[in-house]
């Protein structure tokens, strides 16, 4: 067995200068490959064929999340409870800073493990030469000296050079920034992360991991984390309520500090508790476990989530294009009667064709051909020389074959018109055999041309093909229930516009179909006009993969949020470009490495349960907006107008704490509600959740404010307790405590659903969540708590209860009313509101 080579780091980036031969003799490889036993030394030489990932101590994770605005806040807190000898509220608000880093990590942890497992069953294979056999092998293994095989859409796994070969076109804009692809031939250096475009070959692997060139200039090809509409959305509420926040603490701040003997620390403090309690400390923990869960949901369908935020552009998607092949049709392909010129016998055109195949690759139409012939051995006659293989711009593969006699001669199918042009005799043939293929297209036949050489070296004609693909039995359904959802699908497809047709009309799409070439025909001052007929098509034939990009970009320009569905790798830029790129099965690497989300399985009834999966999440989302900012008007406008009017504080730095645990830790729970699925395109309407909020947060405020009102100043109890003790905890802070609690949590089950509170029921997880919650804050009111809440007792608190509940009767019956302002009898008035919104906005 021969040694590994020597593997000095100076040796390993210098064998990329060597010429081939010498390259392989000091790799100590041949064009049979490596053995197993030598690629399994080798591995132990070189390491795994990966990028090192950077490891994250979980010391320093953990530590990360009391680093930042909101945990300097609630540090702040601690270090004044300390300085003032405070120990109760110091343990309180450090239990609240440690739950706050707690959650974040653990959930982001689950996040992020739920992903990488699911982008796991991603990982790529190369087609590596061992002991003399073709095997597929997991790219990470690959070794210098492996002997691989690169076809169109293929992901270079490793740096290599390319052994004997025609020239083939890599794309290296990942690496290099180039616009266009590079021709690279025999003998020439080619790099990990590129993508080959054109052509096929084998390559002898010179470097892998770190040694790669991808590695050692650190230009990662992964895609970069894009925020989404909705979590931008998400961020400006956020932001909105804490300026909501700011204003009204200043004036907290301002109020006390002008009157007579101020505790400037209490009042710090206090301010400081009451900003953590009123920003949106979970939102970020809420919306990533929203996220994972979704990804999890949707890979049990089978479909994988590559990049979270995709789910929620799906909420928002209101055109889907599919492509054909596969998606909607099963791909798999079943020979029609064929088409012969004179003298020619279908089994002698099938037989040629399949000289003109390729089994390796498992091709579908070469399957099909193979599948076709009635004795298979007679290919073992032939000995192929050499083979050109489909690409997009050829349109036909091309083989090079030597007989039993020694005569060569070659072989070619491909796209009918291409093949056509290769015969002397084009000219009187040409209107026969386009008649028979747009009898063929008709039917929802493809057509295959098919030609041979002769003994003078000339092209013949033999006849066509005839080869059909099904619908699939649930795409017209499928079709159906996205149109249900607001999302119409627009077919793309390379066949030609009649054959779309046919599967267009099969499917029930639609007979407007536009043949593609248009885009390239069109001159600029119709432009516009094209646009429209791109808009209200319902398909697309002869597609090239420019055009893919081109409708996603005119879609987009017209305030589409596209869906594109693709698998090869002339796909990619128009998978990047769609706000939900969708790789279907089968997809090649570049394709999958470009999607937001690659099916593993065919046909589009997953993308459906994308969608309404992603609806789901969008509402929960909004019940959580509502709900948070609804809260935090209430405490903090509360809080406000406690302190100007009466000149006192309403709760304890404890209590706020206590809120701040209690809601927060039941909000989670809100990422499994059961939710409804809307039947149109999501998208965030502020004008109606500010109003809904804002309505329910200043009905809440009167709530509140009306009991500490009477409490303070109506009922005896009350009264005495604060002329007692003035200063301290008394218990109609912990009435209000109380109220702000049950409403809070009131408050979360009206606004999660659009009609009365009781028209569905709560999941599970977050019906147990909110019954804890108020079950503590109840016996904790009941009880008390070692003096940092005073007791109020069983008939306070079941009055606190039903007092609660004829508020939340209100809250449902107004939520409803500006529900029906924006959408039913008076949506004049709201759509006028909207318009008012919309200037102010400007």
């Amino acid at each position: 067995m021969n040694n590994p080579p020597t593997s000095s780091t100076d040796e390993k980036n210098n064998l990329a200068d060597l010429p081939l031969e010498q390259l392989i003799q000091k790799l100590q490889t041949s064009i049979n490959g490596l053995t197993q036993q030598q690629a399994k030394d080798r591995l132990s030489e070189y390491g795994y064929n990966e990028l090192a990932q950077q490891k994250v101590n979980p010391l320093l994770k953990f530590l990360s999340y009391f680093w930042g605005p909101i945990p300097w806040l609630i540090e702040i807190a601690v270090i004044f409870s300390a300085a003032v000898g405070d120990w109760a509220d110091f343990i309180i608000i450090f239990i609240l800073l440690l739950g706050n880093g707690l959650i974040g990590f653990f959930e982001e942890k689950s996040a992020g493990d739920a992903v990488e497992a699911l982008k796991a069953q991603l990982a790529l294979n190369a087609t590596a030469k061992r002991d003399g056999q073709w095997i597929a092998v997991p790219a990470k293994e690959l070794v210098p000296g492996d002997i691989i095989r690169l076809k169109i859409g293929d992901v270079l796994p490793a740096d290599g050079k390319l052994l004997d070969c025609d020239p083939v076109k890599i794309d290296q804009a990942a690496l290099t920034g180039e616009s266009l692809p590079v021709n690279r031939g025999t003998g020439e250096q080619v790099y990990s992360g590129s993508v080959v475009k054109k052509g096929q070959a084998e390559m002898v692997v010179n470097g892998t991991g770190v040694n790669t060139f991808f590695g050692r200039t650190a230009k990662l090809v992964a895609q970069t984390e894009t925020v989404s509409h909705f979590q931008k959305a998400v961020l400006k509420i956020g932001n909105f309520l804490i300026i909501i926040a700011a204003i009204l603490i200043t004036i907290i701040v301002l109020e006390r500090l002008f009157s007579s003997e101020i505790d400037v620390i209490r009042l710090l403090k206090f301010c400081l508790v009451l900003t953590v309690a009123s920003i949106p400390v979970a939102m970020p923990t809420v919306l990533s476990v929203a996220m994972s869960v979704g990804a999890q949901n949707l890979a049990k369908k089978n479909a994988v989530v590559t990049r979270l935020s995709s789910i929620e552009e799906l909420s928002g998607m209101n055109m889907l294009c599919s492509d054909k092949t596969g998606t909607l049709t099963l791909n798999q392909l079943t020979l029609g009667d064929p088409f012969t010129m004179p003298g020619v016998s279908a089994d002698e055109m099938i037989l040629v064709a399949a000289l003109a195949s390729q089994t390796q690759d498992a091709d579908p139409i070469d399957s099909t051909i193979m599948a076709g012939l009635e004795n298979p051995d007679q290919l073992q006659t032939y000995k192929v020389k050499h083979f050109t293989p489909f690409d997009p711009v050829s349109k036909r593969t091309e083989a090079n074959l030597q007989g039993t006699d020694g005569k060569t001669f070659k072989t070619s199918k491909g796209a009918p018109q291409v093949i056509l042009d290769l015969a002397p005799n084009k000219t009187d043939i040409e209107t026969e055999v386009n008649q028979v293929i747009e009898d063929y297209a008709k039917r929802g036949y493809r057509a295959l041309g098919v030609a041979r050489t002769d003994e003078k070296g000339q092209w013949q004609f033999l006849g066509v093909l005839s080869l059909f693909d099904p619908p699939r039995s649930d795409s017209q359904l499928t079709i159906k229930e996205a149109r249900k959802l607001g999302v119409p699908v627009k077919m793309v497809t390379g066949d030609q516009v009649l054959i779309a047709k046919e599967t267009s009309h099969q499917l029930g799409l639609g007979q407007d179909v536009l043949d593609a070439k248009i885009f390239r025909e069109t001159p600029a001052s119709r432009l516009g006009t094209l646009d429209e007929e791109i808009i209200y098509a319902d398909g697309f034939g002869q597609v090239f993969p420019e055009d893919k990009y081109h409708i996603v970009d005119v879609l987009q320009k017209h305030g589409y949020i596209v869906g594109m569905t693709g698998d090869g790798v002339n796909d990619a830029p128009a998978l990047k470009k769609a706000d939900a790129g969708i790789a279907v099965s089968g997809a090649t690497d570049a394709a999958r490495a470009a999607a937001d989300i690659v099916l593993l399985t065919p046909g589009l009834s997953v993308i459906v349960d994308a969608i309404q999966l992603s609806r789901q999440i969008f509402a929960r989302m909004t019940s959580y907006t509502l709900y948070r900012i609804t809260a935090t008007i209430q405490i903090l406008l509360f809080t406000t107008l406690a302190i100007l009017f009466f000149d006192s504080y309403p709760l304890t730095a404890i209590m706020i704490v206590f809120l701040a645990l209690l809601n927060d830790g039941a909000i989670m729970t809100i990422a499994f509600d059961n939710t409804r699925i809307a039947k149109r395109p999501q998208q965030w309407n502020m004008p109606q959740i500010l109003t809904i909020a804002g309505v329910l947060g200043v009905i809440n405020v009167a709530a509140t404010f009306l009991l500490y009102y009477i409490g303070r100043d109506h009922i005896k109890a009350f009264e005495e307790a604060i002329k007692l003790h003035p200063d301290g905890t008394t218990p109609l802070q912990t009435l209000i405590f109380m109220n702000i609690a049950l409403l809070g949590m009131m408050t979360l089950y009206s606004v999660r659903v659009k009609g009365p509170f009781w028209s569905m029921p709560p999941a599970k997880p977050l019906a147990i969540s909110t019954a804890i919650s108020v079950l503590i804050s109840t016996c904790l009111s009941i009880f008390g708590f070692f003096g940092l809440i005073q007791p109020i007792g069983f008939g306070w608190a079941a009055f606190n209860w039903g007092y609660c509940f004829i508020w939340l009767l209100i809250i449902d019956r107004s939520k409803i009313a500006v529900y029906d302002f924006f959408n039913h009898g008076t949506i004049g008035l709201g759509r006028r509101y909207q318009k008012i919104w919309a200037r102010l906005k400007r």
